[in-house]
């Protein structure tokens, strides 16, 4: 078995033990940005199903790659960046096997997906991006708002499928044990539910990473994105 593979199958023991403690079902998406997709193949045929990446030149690269293709058919992407706005007919043309773009936070950008969506009568799994931490350069749509995009979606984007909550922790909290981070996404996913009588279980939680996916598991997340810890550190 190669590191690689090894380094997988601890992750998941791990995701697997915390899940079990916590009765919850968790998704491992492993984030494969800058990794070549020699590993990304290696990983597929050790059982991962689920890669994600950050920029959308490197997916549309890695997904139409010829080995990637032959190799892995039954690849799952997830879209974990930034979108910006005139990258979306590249995201939805050009990326085979996109699965969710986890990283929705404004009414524009959802409304671009769905448009042009709807010209390919296709659906997207998607996930709302919470800025939990509140930080002015990062992505995510304000907590305070984040149910009127809810709403605008479900009631004007019939072909995306809001499957749930993303957050990426500040780096005080994903270097430290301050869950305060996780802790908005939860209330908020509990606001969400409150108001459209779903149920909790119904709505996913992205949240947690290589340095914290284990106290994300601990309190509640159901899909972590693990990068580091499986493929090396980056360069």
């Amino acid at each position: 078995m190669s590191h690689l593979a090894d380094n997988l199958k601890v992750i998941l023991q791990r995701i697997n033990e915390l899940s079990q403690i916590n009765q919850t079902s968790v998704r491992l998406i492993a984030i494969s940005k800058t990794k070549p997709v020699e590993d990304i193949i290696e990983l597929y045929h050790a059982g991962q199903r689920d890669f994600g990446e950050n920029y959308v030149d490197e997916l549309e690269k890695k997904s139409n790659d010829n080995l990637i293709l032959t190799q892995c058919p039954d690849i799952c992407w997830h879209f974990v960046g930034h979108l910006q706005s005139n990258k979306v007919n590249r995201m939805l043309t050009r990326v085979p096997n996109l699965v969710c773009i986890q990283t929705i936070d404004s009414i524009d950008l959802a409304d671009r997906l769905n448009n042009n969506l709807k010209q390919q009568s296709k659906t997207l799994n998607i996930l709302l991006q919470i800025n939990t931490s509140n930080e002015q350069q990062k992505s995510g749509i304000d907590q305070k708002d984040f149910l009127s995009l809810y709403e605008h979606i479900k009631l004007n984007c019939t072909q995306l499928i809001c499957q749930g909550l993303m957050t990426i922790g500040s780096l005080d909290n994903v270097n430290g044990e301050d869950d305060s981070d996780f802790q908005v996404l939860i209330r908020c996913r509990k606001e969400l539910c409150e108001k459209y009588n779903l149920s909790i279980n119904d709505i996913e939680l992205s949240m947690g990473m290589s340095n914290d996916y284990e106290r994300a598991i601990q309190v509640g997340s159901t899909i972590v994105r693990v990068g580091s810890l499986i493929f090396g550190a980056r360069h």
